[in-house]
């Protein structure tokens, strides 16, 4: 994607893809932590890319050091 980055390895003659995705979440006042709209837009975002072909690997989230924004880190992979 244009904000992803995407990293291809051939195992066994296998195209296999890696993409790593950062979805901002909403400005936190009071906490760091990720609230409810926020995994609701995780959880859009993940079905979309899904339904894309691309297989769910893992996430985490991460708050800045100002801890006014965070993000969650997602990774895709993707046979072809």
């Amino acid at each position: 994607s244009e904000d992803g980055t995407i990293l291809s390895a051939a195992i066994n003659g296998t195209v296999i893809m890696d993409e790593t995705e950062i979805l901002t979440v909403s400005t936190k006042w009071f906490s760091d932590k990720a609230n409810e709209s926020d995994v609701a837009v995780l959880d859009q975002f993940i079905t979309e890319k899904v339904a894309d072909g691309w297989e769910f690997v893992t996430y985490n989230y991460m708050a800045t050091a100002m801890q006014i924004k965070g993000a969650f880190i997602i990774t895709f992979r993707k046979q072809q």
